[in-house]
């Protein structure tokens, strides 16, 4: 949204700290806040992807330190594809929207952290920012699959806010992060243990790696005869491990009661049916789709997905490009080198136009698939558009036929020996004078246009 829930207040993320408030960021005495109904829009419409119901009433509440949340849609369910193509069913108990709190800057201690820090300073700006929350029932059965589940419905809930408007999904902003809850049990008819929860997991495999930490931490602690504490903790990414914060309250322990300030909230039956109507196709669905349209294999579409590729893919069809070819250049030589740089497929400087055209130039055999790679590189460098880069760098094929009979048959005539088994149906040694070709053209030559000079050659 562009204001905060409850007030007028601009936010953008970056923005120099404590300049985007109001009185109601405050939350001071006399200030009055008014609901953001574009926010409760896109709440309802996250719920409802999410296969929830959506309340008719809703009631916001306070915590006893002033933390408005409101309970807006409840019971639903997410399946979420894993690496091997199992669907696993997530229960999800309610989303409900939230007001975020400010944000504390720890400084003088490493990377931002309380530990070391000889002062700490207080930006209000991120304060009221509207966010949902959203709370599973206990995940049950996912066993030795369970970090993997995480991760995945992790995912899926960022795709789906990303696809209907929601959300940027940007991890790096704090779009998307998790309070991940372990318990363990020794079987399915005992009651749940002691959980422990890890507060504020801002990656992926940050959230499967703390499943699977707090597993093992757990199940040492229970075998031994020890008590698991009810506890926040933390993700340390530079020890690999959790570490614990502070005792957990319970719900009770809040306090909650109705907000003083705020009205009942109404959303009409014919006003969910307006924002389902809006709904885009969801992820799960379009993917399913796409792999049947491209004709991918489920690994084929598994490597698109772990490389998040596939829109870049879709794009790339969509410009003119093929799916398998598109899929190639993505996963290969692009992959290749955003790996190299560090960097995700979507920050490079090659888009899915750029594909499309370089395929074209490709598949019409104005470029071999050496000068193509070429191409990718100097793209994905900034050095240009395909076409500027192709005609600075001299990059043509050679398809004057006279000017590459010359080079097969000197080629040729240079190994004899090469020539002869040729000659005699040995198509083995057929790279070697493609290759000398390739040489004396500067690699221009169309390598099947050589072979097929040379087949003509050694037949005469």
């Amino acid at each position: 949204t562009k204001t905060k829930l409850f007030d007028w207040a601009h936010y953008e993320f970056g923005s120099e700290p404590n300049t985007e408030l109001t009185p109601v960021s405050f939350g001071l005495p006399g200030a009055l806040p008014v609901v953001n109904r574009e926010a409760v829009r896109k709440a309802v419409k996250l719920g409802l992807a999410l296969n929830c119901h959506v309340n008719e009433w809703s009631q916001f509440a306070r915590k006893n330190y002033f933390y408005p949340d409101m309970p807006t849609n409840g019971n639903g369910w997410l399946d979420v594809e894993l690496e091997d193509g199992t669907i696993f069913r997530v229960p999800i108990e309610r989303a409900h929207i939230e007001d975020d709190a400010g944000k504390i800057n720890h400084i003088g201690g490493a990377n931002g952290r309380l530990e070391g820090a000889d002062h700490s300073l207080v930006d209000y700006n991120r304060a009221g920012v509207p966010l949902v929350e959203i709370v599973t029932k206990p995940i049950c059965g996912a066993k030795a699959l369970a970090p993997q589940v995480a991760g995945a419905y992790a995912r899926a809930v960022r795709d789906i806010a990303v696809a209907c408007g929601v959300s940027e999904g940007k991890m790096e902003q704090g779009n998307l992060r998790a309070d991940v809850n372990v318990s363990l049990r020794r079987s399915p008819s005992d009651p749940l243990g002691t959980r422990s929860e890890t507060k504020n997991v801002n990656s992926f495999r940050a959230m499967e790696k703390t499943v699977a930490y707090e597993i093992r931490r757990q199940a040492y602690i229970l075998s031994h005869g020890g008590q698991v504490l009810q506890e926040t903790r933390h993700w340390d990414e530079n020890a690999q491990c959790t570490a614990g914060a502070r005792l957990k309250s319970d719900a009770n322990d809040y306090r909650y009661f109705p907000d003083p300030d705020l009205l009942m909230l109404r959303v009409t039956e014919s006003e969910v049916e307006e924002i389902r109507a809006s709904l885009p196709e969801l992820p799960f669905a379009k993917r399913r789709r796409l792999k049947d349209e491209w004709g991918l294999s489920d690994t084929e579409m598994r490597d698109l997905l772990n490389a998040e590729a596939v829109d870049l893919v879709e794009e790339s069809v969509k410009a003119g490009a093929s799916p398998q070819g598109s899929r190639k250049w993505w996963l290969g030589e692009i992959l290749r080198l955003a790996n190299e740089m560090q960097l995700p497929l979507q920050a490079l400087a090659i888009s899915p136009k750029d594909v499309a055209k370089i395929e074209e130039m490709l598949s019409s055999g104005k470029l071999t698939d050496k000068m193509a790679k070429q191409v990718v590189e100097a793209v994905v460098k900034g050095e240009g558009s395909p076409e500027e880069i192709v005609e600075k760098k001299g990059l043509k094929v050679v398809s004057d036929s006279s000017q590459l009979l010359d080079a097969v048959r000197k080629a040729l005539k240079d190994n004899p020996d090469v020539a002869e088994k040729l000659r005699q149906g040995n198509m083995k040694p057929m790279g070697v004078i493609i290759g000398l070709v390739m040489k004396e053209t500067r690699g221009q030559a169309d390598a099947k246009s050589v072979k097929d000079l040379v087949l003509k050659e050694v037949s005469k």
